[in-house]
């Protein structure tokens, strides 16, 4: 509850903008997701250089039972100083929250927007001992195809590469692709996962995606 309260009082002092959330269907779980990045406001209602990055994450495997594919909840918050003389560099400070535990991270984060075009990345690595080194990215494109009808294709990847030699190396990649009507967007999406050391395990979740801005 405590973290739900800090989150709305953050976004109280951003940018009035959209914040998209998706449910998908995959042939093996359902996800859903809120992810979005806004300018925080200065005192005089402008944006400032402070950038928040925001993620939620909640995973269930369609096998659940009491004690095997329990739910994973996945959560990151982000700050970086984005100085325009910097053409879309900055540093970043990350705060990832698993099933698993917290982990601090710190790094460089480049973002590019357009009207029609969103690039964004980081590259971290956490802050305790033994830390892995984590790369993410984010492309979004969506031309115009006729009058309020767009065309909605995102590409997701989160890079895991460890430091130690007995963790494991994890490649996620997320894909969607359909069509945008006004603040509503639908289509396929596959989720892939590859995660071993010598050997890489190999898991995927192909269905539909669901997606709405709200305002």
């Amino acid at each position: 509850m405590k973290r739900v309260l800090l989150i709305l009082l953050l976004m109280h002092h951003m940018c009035m903008a959209q914040i998209p959330v998706e449910l998908f269907t995959g042939h093996e779980r359902a996800t859903f997701d809120v992810l979005f990045f806004k300018n925080f406001l200065t005192k005089e209602e402008k944006k400032s250089y402070w950038l928040f990055f925001n993620r939620n994450r909640l995973s269930v495997d369609y096998r659940i039972t009491s004690t095997n594919y329990l739910p994973s909840f996945g959560a990151t918050e982000a700050i970086s100083y984005n100085d325009p003389k910097w053409k879309g560099w900055a540093p970043v400070a990350v705060v990832q929250i698993f099933n698993n535990g917290v982990f601090p991270k710190a790094g460089i984060q480049y973002v590019h927007i357009k009207k029609h075009f969103t690039f964004f990345s980081w590259l971290v690595t956490e802050t305790n001992v033994d830390p892995d080194i984590d790369h993410f990215i984010l492309m979004r494109y969506t031309p115009i195809v006729k009058d309020q009808t767009q065309l909605f294709i995102q590409l997701e990847t989160v890079s895991v590469f460890p430091t130690v030699s007995n963790s494991l190396f994890s490649f996620t990649q997320r894909s969607r692709m359909g069509l945008q009507y006004k603040h509503f967007q639908s289509g396929i999406g596959i989720d892939l996962n590859q995660r071993g050391r010598k050997t890489l395990t190999y898991t995927n979740n192909i269905g539909l995606f669901f997606r709405y801005d709200f305002q």
